[in-house]
């Protein structure tokens, strides 16, 4: 496949030029234009009530435009009064009307200016807040979790990781749709909307200090250039992609991934397993889907099992890291067990749920 070249991606339109922010979760707030709405209407009603009040005393009122006080002119009056113009055109006179004055309609003048200039304070501590909390946000963000793209592989991928106990405050999930971040903010994970395949979006999400990186992207162009991009920010970093073609999982392996699935191949040896043997599909759908039933668990060899053969620990040991090197139970090269290896089992599923996983071991007879 012919890769597009970099500054060919940037310039797609719409999804790829927006700018990238942090979202952090919160909770449900109502909507700013309804917020806006309800305190011109609160504001409306206080201006109505007061207008009332000077209306049903107008008998105590002095315009210097002669005459008794209209309605209209009870609504001037509580606006100029309220808003604190005061032209002096129209005055309280008598003892009842200064009275109202005293104890209606200076409360209702505090109020009306409450709610108004409180709009724009609540705005201002709004913004402030949001400032406070990205700032602490990214102090205290270290070896966590990126994944950009959050269609179904990418949030089946944060389901999976936060079974085995990840915090969903160490995952920050990069997307260039407004409404794929939305809803990640929604399920409680911190969201930034842009482009991933940009060093300053990565920036956004503190990759030069994540543990691991997971590419889920719905191009596998696009998946090449994030991963040249984030091992170009974090070389430590482990970096997992998933490619829909299977002849495009070498060049991701060349751009810093250290693991490479293929979508496409992966689900067509799933339905062809099906075919085959219904009962091993189920199986396999059960081993990948942590948290239930089976799960798989990569683990270090203990000091009692140093030593010994892969058949002599407990527990059903499918696979022996050693190194770069993956082994399989059999092998031959596989030998003593050393401290320094790591052991792929399959256990049970704890009874406790997601992020306790059960360490009982599943039995071999």
């Amino acid at each position: 496949m012919k890769l597009p070249r970099r500054d060919a991606i940037a310039r797609q339109p719409d999804e790829h030029l927006v700018t990238q922010r942090v979202h952090l979760p919160r909770r449900a707030v109502q909507r700013p234009m309804r917020q806006v709405g309800t305190r011109l209407g609160l504001a409306l009603l206080v201006l109505v009530v007061t207008a009332l009040v000077v209306w049903a005393d107008r008998g105590g009122y002095h315009d210097d435009a002669g005459g008794a006080l209209s309605l209209l002119g009870s609504f001037y009056y509580a606006t100029v009064t309220l808003s604190t113009t005061g032209y002096g055109d129209i005055t309280p006179v008598s003892d009842s009307a200064r009275l109202t004055n005293i104890l209606v309609v200076t409360p209702l003048r505090v109020l009306f200016l409450i709610i108004l200039v409180g709009t724009t304070l609540e705005v201002l501590t709004e913004r402030t807040r949001e400032e406070w909390r990205t700032h602490r946000w990214r102090a205290a963000l270290r070896d966590h979790t990126v994944v950009v793209g959050f269609g179904t592989k990418g949030h089946s991928a944060i389901q999976t990781v936060c079974a085995t106990g990840l915090r969903k405050e160490q995952v920050v999930v990069v997307d260039a749709s407004p409404r794929a971040v939305d809803a990640a903010t929604a399920e409680g994970y911190a969201g930034i909307v842009g482009d991933a395949t940009r060093s300053e979006v990565l920036h956004q999400a503190e990759v030069r200090r994540a543990r691991q990186v997971i590419i889920a992207t719905q191009r596998d162009d696009t998946a090449v250039l994030v991963a040249l991009t984030a091992r170009q920010l974090n070389r430590t970093a482990k970096i997992v992609a998933a490619v829909r073609e299977e002849e495009n999982a070498p060049l991701l392996r060349q751009s810093g991934a250290d693991a490479v699935i293929t979508s496409a191949s992966a689900a067509g040896r799933l339905l062809g397993l099906s075919v085959l043997s219904p009962a091993a599909a189920k199986v396999m759908e059960d081993l990948i889907h942590q948290g239930t039933g089976l799960d798989l668990v990569e683990r270090p060899v203990t000091r009692d099992e140093a030593g010994l053969g892969v058949r002599e620990t407990e527990g059903l040991v499918v696979s022996v890291v050693r190194g770069h090197r993956v082994l399989g139970y059999d092998d031959p090269a596989v030998g003593p067990l050393q401290l320094t290896d790591r052991l792929i089992t399959i256990v049970r599923s704890s009874p406790d749920g997601p992020g306790t996983p059960d360490t009982r071991p599943v039995a071999l007879d």
